[in-house]
C-alpha cells in the first residue's frame, strides 16, 4: 500500500505540507506535560514533527483502519491507539494531565471540543486545526454574531487564542473551505461562581433561540415566573461570561425559593 486514501464519510483530508505541518507541532507549549495525544493522524505527516519534539509519551488514536496499516508500517515504534476519539477513556492515558492535538475533521471539530470541556481535568493544553469559521466562532466575543455557545463555555476553563490560517492548498484533497490553528490552554479555573450544569443549561438554551430575548429561553429551561433581571431583556450574544454566570445564580435563587 504506497497510499491512504481519504473518505469523505470520515471528513479526512490529509495535510501535505510539511512546513505547515511542523509549525503546528511547534505551538504546543508542553509546560509540565509529558503526555501528547494527535487525534487523526493519517498518514502522520503532523506525527514526524512530533516525534522530533522528543515527547516522553507520544501517542495517536486512528479511527481509518487503513492509516493504522500505514502507519504501523511506516512508524513502528509509535503508540497507535486504533480507535474513535470522542469515544476515548482518557484515563488510558494515565492519571497526569495531557496534551492533545490534531489536524481535526471537520464535521466532529465542535465534538471535540465539547470533549474537550468533559475531559477538562485531564486536558490541559488542546492545539488543532479546523474550519476558519469554528475557528473564529470559539474565539469570538461578546457583541459577535458568530458568538455561542462553545465561546461562552471554553472560556470557563481555558485560554483560547487563534494563531493562523491554512490555505486549502496544503491538503489532498483540498477543502472547500478555510482552516486555522488554534491553541487552548487550561486557565487554572476550578470552575464558574455558579452552579455549572445550569449555567450549561442556560448558555445552550439561550444560544439555541439567539434572536430572541433571554427572558423566553430561560423560562423555556427553568420556571422563573414573572420574576425580572436586568438581563433577561437582552440577547446571548450581548452577555459575557461573567454577565452569564449573574444570570445562573439569580436563576438557581428564584428556583431554589
Amino acid at each position: 500500500m504506497s497510499e491512504v486514501r481519504a473518505k469523505k464519510h470520515l471528513g479526512q483530508h490529509f495535510l501535505i505540507d510539511k512546513s505547515v505541518a511542523e509549525r503546528i507541532a511547534g505551538v504546543l507549549k508542553l509546560k509540565d506535560l509529558n503526555v501528547v495525544l494527535e487525534v487523526g493522524p493519517g498518514t502522520g505527516v503532523l506525527t514526524r514533527f512530533l516525534i522530533e519534539r522528543d515527547i516522553a509519551e507520544l501517542s495517536v488514536i486512528e479511527i481509518d483502519n487503513e492509516s493504522v496499516l500505514y502507519l504501523k508500517r511506516e512508524l513502528p515504534d509509535l503508540n497507535i491507539i486504533e480507535g474513535d476519539f470522542l469515544k476515548y477513556d482518557l484515563s488510558n492515558l494515565g492519571d497526569g494531565p495531557i496534551a492533545v492535538i490534531g489536524n481535526f475533521p471537520y464535521n466532529i471539530s465542535s465534538q471535540i471540543f465539547f470533549k474537550a470541556l468533559d475531559n477538562k481535568n485531564k486536558i490541559y493544553e488542546m492545539a488543532g486545526m479546523i474550519q476558519k469559521e469554528v475557528a473564529e466562532r470559539i474565539c469570538s466575543g461578546p457583541g459577535s454574531k458568530i458568538y455561542g455557545i462553545l465561546s461562552v463555555l471554553l472560556k470557563v476553563y481555558y485560554d483560547i487564542e487563534y494563531l493562523f490560517n491554512v490555505p486549502p492548498t496544503v491538503f489532498r484533497p483540498q477543502p472547500k473551505v478555510n482552516s486555522a490553528v488554534v491553541r487552548m490552554t487550561r486557565n487554572g479555573s476550578n470552575g464558574p461562581a455558579c452552579d455549572e450544569h445550569m449555567l450549561k443549561v442556560i448558555v445552550k438554551a439561550t444560544f439555541n433561540q439567539r434572536r430572541k430575548m433571554i427572558r423566553n429561553s430561560v423560562r423555556s429551561a427553568y420556571n422563573i415566573g414573572e420574576a425580572q433581571h436586568k438581563l433577561l431583556s437582552k440577547r446571548p450574544e450581548q452577555l459575557a461570561l461573567e454577565e452569564f454566570v449573574e444570570l445562573t445564580n439569580w436563576v438557581e435563587e428564584i428556583v431554589r425559593n
